[in-house]
């Protein structure tokens, strides 16, 4: 029997993916995962107010307080060892964390991508300069992509992604907004529902969904 699927949220700031996930907890689309914890790297960051408002169990681990990214790391993985955590959601972490979370948690840590991967991506990439790359570069469709982490920076196995259309007159903050309310807040809670339903199945780079491929 697989143990029940508590789920801890990784944050840095705002937390808007983490809403997005409260607020399909809340309509019963979490494919019965329970949202167990919210761990911030940042005392202030909004998402812990989030998680108060939503009853969530919420940590703080501030980055700042450890030498380097393994010491933080192994400190987080301690942490979510203890809190009997079956799946890692990155949502708006800023902070890069070795290989022995990867071990701990193998294809069972979902982040949340604001572009086409393998478009826009790696190391530097996240934020605003995402939106900006793609602006430059001049290309006609973006998205965002969740896939599984893996020791190189958004180099896992694609779970889902869905394409948004780019505007003229776009900025890379109105092109942020519209990624986020068109395809991050959709495919992030369908990805964990697929995951604590393990619907997920993982054969190298590929990522295979039952049912004949359908979603939720």
């Amino acid at each position: 029997m697989l143990k029940p699927c508590r789920i801890a949220v990784l944050v840095s700031g705002g937390g808007t993916n983490l809403q997005a996930l409260i607020d399909a907890r809340d309509l019963g689309e979490l494919g019965g995962g329970e949202l167990a914890a919210v761990i911030a790297s940042r005392s202030d960051a909004y998402a812990l107010q989030r998680a108060a408002g939503a009853g969530i169990p919420a940590h703080v681990l501030p980055r700042r307080d450890y030498p380097d990214s393994a010491a933080y790391t192994h400190a987080l993985t301690e942490l979510l060892r203890r809190l009997d955590i079956r799946l890692v959601v990155l949502a708006g972490f800023m902070h890069i964390l070795t290989e022995e979370i990867v071990s701990a948690y193998p294809n069972a840590i979902l982040n949340v991508h604001p572009a086409l991967i393998p478009s826009f991506c790696g190391a530097g990439a996240y934020g605003l300069r995402v939106h900006e790359r793609a602006l430059a570069y001049g290309v006609k469709v973006t998205g965002a992509t969740v896939h599984f982490v893996t020791e190189e920076p958004d180099g896992g196995p694609v779970v889902l992604q869905k394409a948004v259309e780019v505007l003229p007159g776009d900025t890379p903050e109105l092109l942020q907004r519209r990624v986020m309310e068109q395809a991050e807040w959709k495919l992030l809670p369908r990805a964990v529902a697929l995951f604590c339903q393990g619907r997920l199945h993982v054969e190298g780079r590929l990522v295979t969904i039952d049912d004949g491929g359908k979603e939720p």
